[in-house]
């Protein structure tokens, strides 16, 4: 199986580890926690956006790997990407979490850049 496809399956469980950072010191309702996020410590409700912003970006993530994949795109050159975009999707969760702004827009948008770059690379096969 490629490393794309590893990568998929760590930016899908990427979400749910962000997510820890926000529930921790915080007195959120567990049977209620959406309602709560609001009342969290700011770096806790930065970590709750983190973790939404994690699950956004799955979608276009995985489907551009699987679209790439499938495609007959370099396997190599997928394989790199996708590495290379989850290292920037956890460096862009850790810039979020320490409020680090625009950092944290620079890698969010070289990251989307390279979801595009995975997406259209059968193109250039």
């Amino acid at each position: 199986m490629p490393l794309a496809y590893w990568c998929v399956l760590v930016a899908a469980i990427l979400p749910l580890v962000i997510v820890v950072f926000a529930k921790i010191g915080g007195d959120g309702d567990n049977h209620h926690p959406r309602d709560s996020a609001e009342r969290l410590p700011p770096t806790s409700r930065r970590a709750y956006a983190a973790h939404l912003n994690a699950y956004e970006n799955f979608p276009f993530f995985a489907a551009a790997v699987i679209i790439a994949k499938t495609q007959g795109a370099p396997l190599g050159t997928l394989n790199l990407l996708a590495a290379v975009c989850i290292v920037l999707r956890i460096a862009h969760a850790a810039l979020y979490i320490g409020d680090y702004a625009t950092p944290r827009s620079v890698v969010f948008s070289v990251a989307w850049l390279i979801n595009i770059a995975i997406f259209v690379l059968p193109l250039f096969r």
